[in-house]
């Protein structure tokens, strides 16, 4: 394809990679151009003076980087955006007994997205053009890329609702010299629903579209450090994730029930990740993000969920309990030790007695003040 060709040769050329889409497992697939998104850019330098990244790298870490589509090629003119389903939980199965990780997480769904994303820039590449794949990456903002490419509008969760669809889907971009056809954008179609807002477990969506990520547990679970007392409850039995302000949106719901994967057993999965050592844990859920890549936090996160559990006759708990009261990390100690409290287990507590880490002592203290000491 030259470089100076009708607005029909490149309709015409765009519906050919189009029609790759269906065999490639993508469920839409959209065309923006590659100038700035400067709104964009606006709105994550506010959240950033707002305080609202709550420490979160991602797009955060350079909004001009990520903003500008040609800082990734430079001569850069279209910006193909592809969408994949992540299966979501089911309703009935997304009970209390189940640990939870986030339908987006249970597999390596990028991984499956840049092999789509790969065969479409191949394509491009076999035609003449330049073509890269971004997916989940800090260099370029996928929901935006994926409004303006006519994917779907900016929920009120924050997430792109697809029409018909809903969220459950993970984002990527094909970055091209190709001059293609931009996609007619998706009306908001949110309305007077506000159920995202309403069904937080945190009240992290402080407006429409705007999550304070402090107060996210999606982001919480993934932060390094300790996980802020107030939202420890709230977390309940998730490891990894929150859908909660999926589960509810309306758009797409009838969807939700054509495939979908069952919760894992809340004692299997937490005794395993507290169990498994690190090396092991890197391989089987190095897809995750996981803070300084370091399993101690899924194992802090998972030591939240024993103390949330309400199993207090498992013995095998307790077990563990008292190994991580006894762990070299403080940071696995402090946790530990609320685990043991709420799960009314505080005759452990002797374990750590002698402890001079104000980070178990905190811990301590603010048990007494609770009342539960």
């Amino acid at each position: 394809m030259n470089l100076e060709v009708s607005d029909e040769i490149k309709h015409d050329y765009f519906r050919e990679i189009s029609n790759l889409a269906p065999e490639l497992g993508l469920s839409a697939l959209g065309v923006t151009n590659a100038e700035p998104f400067v709104e964009t850019r606006r709105e994550i330098e506010r959240r950033k003076s707002e305080g609202f990244d709550g420490g979160m790298q991602f797009t955060f870490r350079n909004p001009e980087r990520s903003t500008t589509p040609k800082m990734i090629m430079k001569d850069a003119k279209s910006l193909i955006v592809g969408a994949l389903r992540t299966p979501s939980p089911r309703l009935e199965e997304a009970s209390t007994d189940k640990l939870r990780i986030a339908a987006y997480a249970r597999k390596d769904y990028y991984s499956n997205l840049r092999k789509a994303l790969n065969v479409i820039a191949e394509r491009l590449k076999a035609d003449g053009w330049k073509a890269q794949v971004v997916a989940d990456e800090n260099s370029l903002v996928d929901r935006a890329a994926a409004i303006r490419a006519g994917i779907g509008w900016h929920g009120k969760n924050g997430n792109v609702l697809i029409p018909g669809k809903g969220s459950w889907f993970v984002l990527g971009t094909v970055v091209t010299n190709a001059d293609l056809p931009a996609s007619k954008q998706v009306q908001d179609n949110c309305g007077t629903c506000k159920r995202c807002i309403d069904n937080c477990p945190t009240g992290a969506i402080i407006e429409p579209g705007v999550v304070d990520a402090r107060r996210c547990i999606a982001w919480l679970v993934q932060a390094p450090g300790v996980i802020p007392n107030e939202y420890r409850k709230s977390i309940g039995n998730r490891i990894y994730g929150c859908d909660d302000c999926q589960e509810v949106c309306p758009e797409g719901r009838e969807e939700r029930f054509l495939e979908g994967e069952s919760d894992t057993d809340a004692d299997h999965f937490a005794l395993e990740i507290l169990e498994t050592n690190d090396e092991e844990l890197l391989e089987r859920f190095g897809h995750w993000y996981i803070a300084q890549r370091d399993p101690k936090y899924l194992k802090r996160n998972a030591l939240i969920a024993v103390g949330n559990s309400q199993e207090k006759e498992n013995e095998k708990f307790k077990s563990l309990l008292e190994k991580y009261l006894s762990n070299p990390d403080p940071l696995l100690r402090s946790h530990a030790v609320w685990a043991a409290v709420h799960l009314g287990h505080q005759d452990l507590l002797h374990i750590v007695k002698d402890d001079f880490d104000q980070l178990v002592l905190d811990e301590i203290m603010l048990a007494e003040a609770e009342g539960y000491l």
